[in-house]
């Protein structure tokens, strides 16, 4: 089997400089497991790391796709597999580091996804119903002919459910289908979760928000739209992009501090999200990274544990 190292746990919880770290120990490279860094030009409010936070380790699947490209975990398992595949054989352990926790799994478990076709149409007139009558009225229509599906998704998740009505109504199928072993890997892996307690992880995300709004996200986002990006395409609904575009459309008006307060809970209630998702992952060993004083001891933990399943050096 091909080997993999995966770092993983919610956002705001410090893999990028972990992964990083690793890497450098390991002599290796990453593989990013997040959904929002594939896109050129969002990088503030991605979190994305420069080139000089990438310490000179070789990142894939970060700046591939300009901001209107759609990409989804069909795309992400294809690059992936055949990176990790061509890594392997170079005598590299690759580092898989992210948060979109159905990337990840989809990519150790080797979820099969349906592959059926859209509808612009459809799609249209449902985006009409959830701007008449809300999002909750999708989310009922869903749990009528999918309640499996609707039953993990948020009534706010509009682009999910969404998709999940139109693959419903064009093939009678749910998005879609995993393996029939749940939790049997594809890979030797190693799958590394961060973790620390949830108030110190709810503070490390406000405090990144508040960074983020110093390195200028919201003149990002303006950026971005003046380039002619669709408000309402895929990469501008991610955590930040969203809460910001509605307030630049409400204008000079727009309440600023109840905007950055949104972005704030949206992405704890994401981080809360991640953690209840990892839960069905029980091959995740954790390690808590709360006490950033022995943040060298932690990192020497964990290099630890990876090269003693791998017997290296």
């Amino acid at each position: 089997m091909e080997r993999l190292i995966v770092i993983t746990g919610p956002t705001a919880v410090g893999k990028t400089q972990i992964s990083i770290d690793l890497a450098k120990r390991l002599k290796t490279q990453i593989i990013s497991g997040d959904s929002m860094l594939v896109y050129r030009g969002l990088d503030v409010g991605t979190a994305k790391p420069d080139r000089g936070e990438r310490s000179g380790v070789v990142h894939h699947l970060i700046d591939i796709l300009d901001p209107w490209e759609e990409f989804n975990v069909v795309d992400f398992q294809h690059y992936a597999q055949t990176l990790i595949t061509q890594l392997n054989n170079d005598g590299i352990i690759p580092i898989l580091a992210g948060g979109t926790g159905l990337y990840v799994r989809a990519l150790l478990e080797g979820y099969q996804f349906n592959q059926a076709p859209s509808d612009e149409g459809l799609r249209q007139k449902l985006l009409g119903l959830a701007a008449q009558f809300g999002n909750q009225h999708l989310h009922t229509l869903l749990a009528q002919v999918q309640p499996d599906t609707a039953a993990r998704l948020h009534p706010n998740d509009q682009r999910r459910i969404i998709r999940a009505l139109e693959v419903h109504a064009l093939s009678g199928e749910t998005v879609s289908q995993a393996k029939a072993a749940p939790n049997q890997l594809l890979y030797d892996a190693v799958v590394i979760g961060l973790t620390m307690e949830r108030a110190a992880l709810y503070e490390r995300i406000n405090q990144r928000v508040d960074t983020m709004i110093q390195q200028g996200l919201t003149e990002e986002v303006g950026k971005l739209l003046r380039q002619g990006i669709a408000a309402n395409c895929q990469a501008m609904q991610g955590i930040g992009y969203k809460e910001i575009v509605e307030h630049l459309a409400e204008g000079e008006g727009g309440d600023w501090l109840h905007a950055v307060n949104k972005v704030k809970k949206a992405t704890r209630n994401f981080a809360k999200r991640q953690m209840t998702f990892y839960r069905r992952m029980p091959y995740i060993a954790w390690f808590d990274v709360g006490n950033r004083n022995n943040y060298d001891k932690t990192l020497e933990t964990i290099y630890n544990h990876v090269a003693g399943t791998f017997g290296l050096r």
